[in-house]
């Protein structure tokens, strides 16, 4: 357990560096006057934050596969990030299956995919909130 909630630790690290790689993003983009001009320039605004999500859920299902590599589960990184990321997601097919003796990591790892991918939601959901609201200001003036 000690191991697993480490791990979701080094998780939150990652996930806090892509929340402020995107409000660096975002303060860039506004200070540049960009938000709210147009609908090609707030979707490539949208797009960028949602790789910056994107890559901060690979890392961390990477995290994970390293992890059960380490504790001796699986022995190729491909079979490793596969199990990892079907926990990862909720997804769960059960296909490849983990020994008794560290298979509570598994429904740990979905929680802690399930935090994450609540976390960038809400930052998406808030950049989109931002980009209507300039737009909405545009509009009004």
């Amino acid at each position: 357990m000690a191991i697993g909630v480490s791990t979701v630790a080094c998780t939150i690290v990652i996930h806090a560096m892509a929340l402020s790689a995107t409000l660096n993003f975002i303060r860039r983009e506004k200070k540049r006057g960009r938000e709210g001009v147009s609908f090609w320039g707030d979707l490539a605004i949208v797009a960028r934050v949602i790789s910056f999500a994107l890559l901060a859920h690979l890392m961390e299902i990477a995290l994970w596969a390293v992890l059960f590599m380490i504790c001796g589960e699986f022995r190729e990184f491909g079979v490793a990030f596969y199990h990892s990321a079907v926990n990862y997601t909720t997804l769960g097919y059960g296909d490849v299956i983990m020994t008794p003796s560290w298979r509570l990591l598994g429904p740990l790892e979905a929680a802690n995919g399930a935090l994450m991918f609540g976390v960038s939601t809400a930052m998406i959901f808030a950049v989109i909130q931002w980009l209507v609201q300039a737009r909405f200001v545009d509009l009004r003036n």
